[in-house]
């Protein structure tokens, strides 16, 4: 696959090679020719810490120079819009769980494959952990690096989509890890600020994007789909049980006017689904969005088909996940894996799987305590499952 940054950088090998390629992205940086949206590759060249792991197969991930930035972002650059705002960008979940089942030492190597606020990296960090972590969003990333500059000889993060970690982690040379550690959630940040789109409790774009960056926004598809796609859409991804209603009352709505703000969604809808109980009646169509603009399910499913080969021998994946959507995946991702033999009716005896990897140590999903809750009602909903990576044959 090509490198995010083959277009700034000739593809270069060998050490005489890499000596090169430093050079060439402190030049870059010295003419400022990264912009801080960048995915950061380059800039890893140069920043993450030195000597990631003792593991020979991570040795190669040593060759890098370190100085202890490590944030994927050019340094010369002005911070993205909002990152000084947020004084508290998202509280993490499920912290002591996370903590009793990954159980980070001074000797771990983890992977936060969803940065957010830094909430749990920092969990990891204050135990004494090496952590790399990515984020799709640049705020995040910004934000988080300042916030943990203390750890800065031991924390790195990228820009990027947890679906591509193997991609971001292979080209420098990360091979394994302890633990990986993925939170799927939507940070409350990205919840309150208006400008995402991602709630209809103040009035904003409909942009829905986790990546400022992406092709597609909330308001494209609201606008330019079909009946039967929203519909589609709604259902599976939101699972709302009148579909079928919002979408006619939607694509009737756009035909006069166009739909363009999370206050003009939520009202076709709920002039169509009257409010019931405490839940407002668009919630379900807004996840169903957000879900559908972000490929949610999709980046969680490549996120798992590679995740579980990444881990050494004993070391745990956890998951936090905020719906039932999400948590199905993961427990018949983990289901998958931990099984040793399948059978079909058509064969004439069970075969070995050749994904059995994991153990299962959580058989139902962890859920917060009645006290996390009570001081974070946003944690209400997570839910927690933990697997361990079998010993080598």
């Amino acid at each position: 696959m090509t490198s995010p940054t083959a277009h700034a950088l000739p593809l270069l090998s060998g050490r005489r090679d890499n000596r090169k390629r430093k050079e060439m992205v402190a030049a870059n940086l010295q003419q400022r020719t990264f912009p801080w949206r960048s995915l950061g590759l380059a800039q890893m060249s140069l920043w993450p810490w030195l000597g990631v792991s003792g593991d020979a197969e991570n040795a190669r991930a040593r060759q890098w120079i370190g100085t202890g930035r490590g944030s994927g972002l050019d340094p010369l650059q002005p911070a993205p819009e909002g990152a000084e705002l947020l004084q508290h960008y998202h509280e993490p979940v499920l912290c002591s769980e996370i903590l009793h089942y990954l159980q980070p030492t001074a000797t771990s190597f983890i992977l936060d494959a969803t940065l957010g606020g830094g909430g749990h990296s920092e969990l990891m960090l204050q135990r004494g952990a090496k952590v790399v972590a990515l984020d799709q969003d640049p705020v995040a990333i910004a934000y988080a690096t300042s916030r943990l500059r203390a750890h800065a000889g031991r924390f790195c993060a990228l820009r990027g989509n947890f679906r591509r970690f193997p991609e971001l982690l292979g080209e420098i040379g990360v091979a394994s890890f302890d633990a990986i550690l993925a939170d799927i959630g939507v940070s409350s940040w990205q919840l309150d600020d208006a400008s995402k789109g991602f709630s209809f409790m103040h009035d904003g774009p409909l942009d829905l994007r986790m990546n400022p960056d992406g092709p597609m926004t909330a308001a494209d598809v609201v606008n330019t789909a079909a009946e039967e796609e929203l519909a589609h859409i709604f259902f599976e991804s939101g699972e709302e049980p009148h579909a079928r209603r919002i979408a006619r009352a939607i694509v009737k709505e756009r035909a006069v006017n166009a739909i363009r703000t999370t206050l003009e969604l939520a009202r076709v809808v709920e002039s169509v689904s009257p409010r019931k109980g405490h839940r407002h009646p668009a919630t379900l169509v807004f996840q169903a969005l957000r879900i559908h603009v972000n490929d949610e399910l999709g980046a969680l499913q490549d996120f798992l088909k590679a995740a579980p080969h990444w881990l050494k021998p004993g070391g745990r994946l956890a998951i936090v996940s905020f719906h039932s959507l999400e948590d199905r995946i993961v427990k018949r991702a983990f289901q998958h894996y931990a099984t040793e033999f399948n059978d079909r009716p058509e064969w004439p005896e069970p075969r070995r799987n050749p994904d059995h990897l994991l153990r299962v140590l959580t058989r139902k999903p962890v859920e917060p305590t009645d006290e996390e809750v009570k001081a974070n009602p946003r944690s209400r909903s997570s839910r927690l499952r933990v697997a361990e990576r079998l010993p080598s044959p």
